[in-house]
């Protein structure tokens, strides 16, 4: 018999009632059930958010479309925006604000290192005609957390929007758009939030609805001033993914059960045992302590056949990793650690690990250690 243990950055496992949730039969999307719903759920994401705005979606569609919305939305052709790019989900902004006829400056640093916001200053002093900033928030493919906050206040007295992917990060680590004054946040369900592919949502301050009112770039299905029509009645312009959202409903009640707090110290604490797990194994990290993802971790193993060891440890084991991405393809495998994962998950996926490296008992030992000196220390 095999049971495959799913530890990559998303689609995530998803609880028992989610999934029951996610077989639930159809309604009418424009019938009073489902527009009594949508509101409801919308404003319960806005704590996710760390936002008193609304969230304008779902759309039916992957983080990449929230991503797409916000760029279509925001950047007329010709307009200058500036694009972090650190990783594959940066590049991919990147890629987008091409298509998109965006004059594009862009700041690269290095995959497994995160953004410098005395750099983003330093542009932005250099090129006050930049109208958006393009970030990601946790870049999954190298495992950085980036310092949003900071990347916003570098802005100083630029007037530059921040537009920032937190599809990997929203409801595993803190997200504050009002507070850091991020204008534009975009996430998707199927990480963090416990549920299925398929909804991305977005969120856009003051000043970015004013922005959006005088883009010209065209566009139909991402147009978000349809979307803003259609929620005062409780609608969306075109089919929701209704099975997803039936299953998110649910997500957010474990969600709100647990509370985001005590959420975001179990991802840490799930970090630091998948990390300490690893350098007990005497294998490198691919990125330091200050800028590790509570989300994803990335093993940088040495002479070996990385994808070799990563499919043995999936057929043999019953454990999937993931793979490198980009310039990191076959150099690195990730460890995804986000929304319904436990401290034993960590530990099973460790032992997995440590069996292919031929050194049983190091990682699990270590990271054992870790998991109980922080639950005796009061930290969850």
């Amino acid at each position: 018999m095999k049971k495959l243990d799913l530890r990559i950055p998303g689609p995530v496992p998803l609880p028992e009632q989610v999934l029951r949730a996610n077989a639930q039969p159809m309604i009418n999307h424009r019938g009073k059930d489902f527009t009594a719903r949508l509101p409801v759920i919308l404003n319960r994401l806005r704590p996710l958010f760390g936002t008193k705005e609304n969230i304008l979606l779902p759309l039916t569609g992957s983080g990449t479309a929230a991503m797409e919305a916000a760029v279509v939305n925001v950047v007329s052709p010709g307009d200058s925006v500036l694009v972090l790019v650190g990783g594959s989900f940066g590049d991919r902004w990147l890629q987008m604000c091409h298509r998109f006829g965006a004059k594009i400056y862009a700041i690269h640093y290095p995959w497994g290192e995160a953004a410098d916001p005395n750099l983003v200053s330093e542009y932005l002093k250099q090129h006050p005609e930049i109208k958006a900033i393009f970030v990601t928030h946790n870049e999954s493919s190298t495992a950085v957390l980036n310092d949003i906050q900071a990347l916003a206040e570098a802005r100083s007295d630029s007037d530059a929007l921040i537009i920032v992917d937190a599809v990997s990060s929203l409801g595993g680590t803190p997200v504050e758009m009002d507070a850091w004054g991020l204008d534009v946040v975009v996430t998707a369900s199927q990480k963090c939030l416990m549920a299925p592919p398929g909804l991305s949502f977005i969120c856009l301050s003051s000043r970015a609805r004013e922005v959006v009112s005088k883009t010209e770039s065209l566009k139909y299905y991402f147009d978000l001033s349809l979307y803003e029509q259609m929620l005062e009645s409780g609608e969306t312009p075109f089919t929701p993914n209704l099975s997803a959202f039936f299953a998110l409903e649910e997500s957010l009640k474990l969600i709100e059960e647990e509370g985001l707090e005590q959420i975001f110290k179990r991802h840490i604490l799930l970090r630091d045992m998948a990390r300490a797990g690893i350098r007990a194994l005497d294998i490198p990290l691919l990125v330091k302590d200050e800028w590790a993802s509570p989300t994803t971790t990335s093993v940088a193993p040495l002479g070996v056949d990385v994808d070799k060891i990563r499919l043995m440890i999936r057929d043999e084991l019953g454990v999937e990793l993931a793979g490198g991405q980009g310039q990191l393809a076959g150099k690195i495998f990730r460890i995804g650690h986000m929304g319904y994962v436990t401290p034993l998950d960590i530990l099973t996926c460790l032992a997995a690990i440590e069996i292919a490296f031929k050194k049983p008992g190091q990682a699990v030992a270590a990271a054992e250690k870790t998991w109980r000196f922080k639950d005796e220390s009061g930290i969850v």
